[in-house]
């Protein structure tokens, strides 16, 4: 599905920082972020991203950044709108790749830019969002359950980054209601 453009409400806009979507342009200084945020997973190979990989997911879905007023990249959030479950009518959204600046983290950025793309998702008819959540990542769902987030099942890991040998990972499904 293509994503339509939607205007940023006013209440996602601050006086240090500019919430908007992604543009190809940004793409470096994506890779850089989200590289930077996932080095904690030191039980993957190699690195989180590239250009190619957010190019292709930029073609699928968006990627929402939040900028201070120098243009510093500080958050970014990757969204798509999914099709209806089997028993509904309307699409789901889909959030990942959640990143926030390590000398940033702890300061709400995270919050507000979910709540942003939710916000979008909400617009674009999704009635809920759900993401994947890592199982060796056991600090992250306490830290989305405050964002109204529920665990809602595990499905199979299916990295692009192959797993360091003795590790073993799942997907944990978290969802929200919209």
């Amino acid at each position: 599905m293509k994503m339509t453009e939607i205007s940023i409400p006013h209440s996602e806009r601050h006086s240090s920082l500019e919430t908007r979507r992604a543009i190809a342009a940004d793409i470096p200084r994506l890779v850089s972020l989200i590289n930077t945020t996932y080095a904690i997973e030191t039980f993957l190979e190699g690195n989180r991203t590239d250009e190619n990989r957010l190019a292709t997911i930029m073609q699928k879905g968006s990627i929402l950044v939040a900028e201070d007023a120098s243009g510093q990249l500080l958050a970014c959030v990757y969204f798509e709108v999914r099709p209806p479950d089997l028993d509904g009518d309307r699409p789901r959204g889909y959030l990942g790749q959640l990143a926030v600046d390590p000398a940033h983290q702890g300061s709400g950025l995270a919050r507000r830019i979910v709540a942003a793309a939710e916000d979008r998702l909400r617009l674009l008819g999704c009635h809920a969002v759900d993401m994947i959540v890592l199982s060796l990542r056991p600090e992250l769902p306490p830290i989305y359950r405050r964002f109204g987030y529920i665990e809602t099942g595990t499905q199979e890991f299916s990295p692009v980054r192959a797993l360091k040998p003795g590790y073993e990972c799942h997907g944990i499904v978290m969802s929200k209601s919209l």
